[in-house]
């Protein structure tokens, strides 16, 4: 290899590394590019463009996400979904569009799609195929970059062009695919995030190329009603994420009363336990909390991770027949 290309190499070599160090959290501590949910078996339409339409109501829900609470340029998420059932003739469709505005360290992640799903009725649910198309833009806070408590023996030249100046992000066109199946009482659901892999260009004084891994999550969970307490319900269910070179399972179990009052608990493999709690404030209307706490020294540092959920279910096409608001997920 000739000088010159050694010396793209190790630039590129140092580049990255100064990029994620200064970021203070690196892309490997995440386990993949997107962001956690706590509150995933609430959200599906995040991670599977398949569960738009899921149900017979339009839905609109939001939620954010604040991860390590007590740590420098933790990561801080935001999603905002809203999907909607749909005919034409006989056969049935979802649509959605899905935001999502993402921060760590230094990084910044945001996200638009559309959303769409072909929805077949096989035995007692439905099958649905669905496609996620939008644009992701990546970010670098530059000008928040502290070199002060850097040594230059630590091979960090204040002058380095691999540094960036100033605040940089670049977008991408971004594709994903899943399959959902559901019926009254279980559910499961395979998707794969950033097909294409695409990559963000960031133009400085020196080129930089950011590639977005493609990531598969794999879903399920299951509805026991209980024979001698029919208000009462067993729900667990699972989440797999993985991008082929790291991977991460959520396991939880909820509790349901008489349809409207939930709670339980979760463990994530990679290392934290999580409690949940959700009820139907009114008609149409669900509210969630997460606390995620760390299973490892960690905790002595975080106040661990807390997620808000709201969602409200409704239904514009049709008059209103009854003051109770069903999910297909708690039938």
């Amino acid at each position: 290899m000739s000088t010159n290309n050694w010396s793209t190499a190790l630039l590129d070599i140092k580049r990255y590394i100064v990029l994620f160090v200064l970021g203070g959290l690196t892309l490997a501590a995440r386990a993949q590019f997107d962001p956690q949910m706590g509150q995933y078996m609430y959200m599906t339409p995040s991670y599977n463009p398949a569960a738009v339409g899921e149900g017979n109501m339009m839905k609109v829900y939001g939620a954010h996400r604040m991860q390590y609470i007590g740590i420098n340029n933790a990561p801080m998420s935001t999603w905002v979904s809203f999907t909607s059932p749909f005919l034409i003739g006989k056969t049935s469709h979802g649509a959605g569009v899905r935001f999502l505005n993402d921060r760590f360290g230094l990084f910044t992640n945001q996200a638009v799609y559309a959303q769409y799903a072909y929805r077949h009725k096989l035995g007692k649910g439905y099958l649905a195929a669905g496609i996620d198309l939008g644009f992701v833009n990546v970010g670098f806070k530059g000008d928040s970059v502290n070199l002060e408590q850097l040594s230059e023996a630590d091979y960090f030249d204040r002058n380095d062009e691999a540094i960036p100046n100033g605040d940089k992000s670049g977008m991408t066109f971004d594709i994903g695919l899943g399959l959902y199946y559901s019926t009254n009482t279980w559910w499961a659901g395979a998707s794969y995030a950033h097909l294409t892999q695409p990559k963000v260009i960031w133009a400085d004084q020196v080129e930089t190329e950011f590639h977005l891994r493609g990531t598969m999550y794999l879903t399920g969970g299951y509805r026991f009603r209980l024979k001698n307490y029919k208000n009462w319900q067993l729900i667990p269910s699972a989440l797999l994420m993985t991008d082929f070179r790291e991977w991460d399972i959520d396991l939880t179990l909820m509790c349901a009363y008489l349809d409207k009052y939930r709670w339980g608990l979760g463990y994530r493999i990679a290392g934290s336990v999580n409690i949940l709690l959700n009820i139907d404030i009114i008609a149409g209307l669900q509210l969630g909390y997460s606390c995620e706490l760390p299973t490892s020294k960690l905790i002595r540092e975080s106040y661990g991770s807390h997620e808000i959920y709201l969602a409200y279910s409704f239904d514009i096409l049709k008059p209103k027949r009854t003051n109770k608001y069903k999910s297909v997920r708690y039938l």
